[in-house]
């Protein structure tokens, strides 16, 4: 090896130091995940090479027996893992081993707590690969040239953790990539053919191509003979019923770069009009950049056991983002790109396939394993909640799979299913109501009729609840209906004899013909506020409270839309008044006109507040307020 005189001496990204320091503390206690890692960059590499030689064969520079060797020195202290991938020129091991070029970095580094256990579980959701090395190593070695550049091209890059790195020009006559860790005083357990064998095996027997150490001799010394050391069999390959389930959660933590297991997979064999083959799992927990617009998500694809691209998307709707995953199909050609992706008549096909696996699999957690699909609506459900606008064809059964607080359960553990049969014998609709959280729900007064009588109402407080309702119009023939929409008539499933229903319609009558003039008042002082001014029947102990028409845009969305800068035409609501109330009965019997309007706009006011709206003039709001104190204490 021929060193170029051309060295530079650089500083890490200063998110790499602070990343590096992380590493190292928080993942002492599970060392020997750095060979996980490490040989996990190396198949990746050696994938990446067969992708780009699909095109490109002459990058194979005659030499497409494709393998990755662990090695270690005792004397020297090092160990050694070199695959024959596609490596990386100059700039690439700048990019790749001096930068976290992944978004979000700051707001994952940001949430990282002290705690080593805590910070542990990000760091593994988000995948440190490469810095790993130093958790056993006080020095890392790289040399690699990339494939289809000459020899001279090498480099060699090389660091002690503390900040800074060199980078040199050096001859490499092989493409590809050597990794040499000079191990820490402490850390000579790992200089040992047995213990790299079995961390290996552990952790990357499943890989599809061979990993090889040196073989032993008689007397347990390393021989130049080298032996593969794991099966090198595409683990979605093999039958289901010879995998363990070990083997699955390491084969997922290789394709996710997570450091837990998965929460639930499903591996699938299919032969027919499309043969493939997929497994696919979903996380225990969300990733931290679940909802970063500019992440790419997505299943990695195989053609006939080939690599061809990671983060494919086609397969996955935009409401299933969290799956990972691989797909591995005779279906596809195997020179298919991207652009191909997007208009090839077999992807749909799959598509369907996939979904349907992955609602299967969510069905079966949320009926078989409860406690199981309560953590994945915990770190999902807000994603799965996009599915009914997204996926028409599968919208009754994401339906089936959504989860809601109620009136009567706090928590979100209640289905559609779970709430249609405990509805009353005459009730023809599912209610709910929008708010900003739990609480501004459950004492809303449009729930005061239905407390009253003892009718469930679901709580939806996700911010992107009535965006999904909006998609989900009805559910087993049930409409799904506002509480605060309409026209509220709950005669049906309020039971009342005729003699009792005949005396409410009576008295009803006649609270609207003394009411009536007041009404009219307090549309005309509202009347640049309101719509219309009402007698209500949906409150029990509230004085007012506004309403929309039944196709209305809910106060919830218009916020929303306007937090995101969209346009809004806001509807007038309507002003429905309890006519039992004591407020509104001295409203009735007040004669001082101007003191009538002042105490009708606070009624307004207080009845914006009470749906979770701003009022438009804070502090007029107070002066009436005060204004009335002080007149109640005159």
């Amino acid at each position: 090896m021929t060193v170029d005189a051309h060295q530079e001496k650089l500083s890490f990204q200063a998110e790499v130091k602070q990343l590096l320091n992380i590493v190292v503390h928080s993942l002492y206690s599970n060392k020997e995940i750095f060979l996980r890692e490490l040989v996990s960059n190396a198949s990746d590499a050696i994938d990446k090479l067969r992708f780009e030689a699909l095109s490109d064969p002459a990058l194979f520079e005659a030499n497409s027996d494709l393998q990755i060797k662990v090695s270690f020195d005792k004397d020297a202290k090092t160990i050694t893992i070199s695959d024959n991938g596609i490596g990386m020129s100059r700039e690439e091991v700048i990019e790749n081993l001096g930068t976290i070029a992944k978004s979000g970095t700051r707001e994952f580094l940001s949430r990282l707590t002290g705690d080593q256990k805590k910070d542990a579980h990000l760091i593994g959701q988000f995948g440190v690969g490469f810095y790993s090395a130093f958790i056993v190593a006080d020095k890392v070695t790289v040399l690699t040239r990339r494939a289809g550049l000459s020899a001279e091209h090498g480099v060699k890059w090389e660091s002690n953790g503390d900040g800074e790195y060199t980078i040199t020009n050096i001859e490499k006559p092989s493409r590809g990539t050597d990794i040499i860790l000079h191990l820490k005083a402490d850390e000579d357990d790992f200089l040992n053919n047995w213990r790299l064998r079995s961390v290996i095996t552990k952790y990357s027997d499943h890989l599809n191509l061979p990993i090889l150490m040196p073989k032993l001799n008689e007397d347990e010394k390393p021989t130049d003979e080298w032996e593969t050391i794991n099966r090198a069999t595409a683990l979605w390959a093999l039958p289901k019923n010879t995998v363990k389930p070990e083997q699955y959660d390491e084969f997922y933590k290789h394709i996710a770069h997570d450091f837990e297991g998965p929460l639930a997979h499903t591996h699938r064999k299919v032969e027919g009009n499309i043969d493939y083959t997929t497994l696919l799992y979903i996380p225990a927990h969300a990733p931290f950049d679940l909802w970063q617009r500019d992440t790419h998500h997505g299943l990695k694809l195989y053609v006939q056991r080939v690599f061809i691209m990671d983060q494919v998307e086609q397969f996955m709707p935009h409401y299933l983002r969290f799956v990972r995953g691989v797909l591995d199909t005779t279906a596809l050609p195997l020179n298919i790109s991207r652009e191909i992706l997007q208009d090839h008549p077999t992807i749909s096909k799959l598509r369907q396939a996939l979904v349907r696996h992955v609602l299967d699999l969510l069905e079966k957690l949320a009926k078989d394993e409860p406690q199981k699909y309560a953590d994945f609506w915990r770190e999902f459900g807000n994603v799965l909640k996009e599915g009914p606008a997204e996926d028409f064809a599968n919208r009754e059964r994401i339906a089936k799979l959504l989860r809601f607080s109620t009136n009567v359960e706090d928590t979100q553990t209640v289905s559609l299913e779970t709430y249609v049969s405990r509805m009353k014998p005459n009730q023809k609709k599912i209610y709910y109501i929008t708010a900003e959280n739990i609480n501004a729900a459950k004492s809303s007064p449009h729930l005061e009729i239905f407390r009253k009588n003892n009718i469930e109402v679901l709580l939806l407080t996700d911010r992107i609840d009535e965006w999904v309702i909006a998609h989900l119009p009805e559910f087993e023939g049930k409409a799904l209906q506002s509480v605060a929409k309409g026209d509220l008539q709950l005669e049906d499933i309020v039971a009342e004899d005729a003699e009792a229903k005949q005396e409410e319609e009576k008295k009803e009558k006649e609270l609207t013909e003394e009411l009536n003039p007041l009404l009219t008042k307090v549309k005309t002082f509202l009347a640049d506020k309101v719509k219309e001014v009402r007698l209500s029947h949906r409150l029990t102990t509230s004085p007012a409270c506004l309403v929309r028409d039944q196709d209305a845009m809910g106060p919830q969305m218009e916020r929303l839309l306007k937090a995101a800068g969209q346009p809004v035409t806001e509807a007038k609501p309507i002003l429905e008044l309890n006519p039992e109330h004591r407020i509104v009965r001295k409203l009735n019997e007040n004669t001082n006109e101007e003191q009538l309007k002042e105490w009708t706009v606070i009624l307004f006011e207080q009845a914006l507040l009470a749906e979770g709206s701003s009022l438009p003039d804070p502090a007029a709001f107070v002066q009436r307020i005060n204004k009335l104190w002080m007149e109640m204490f005159h």
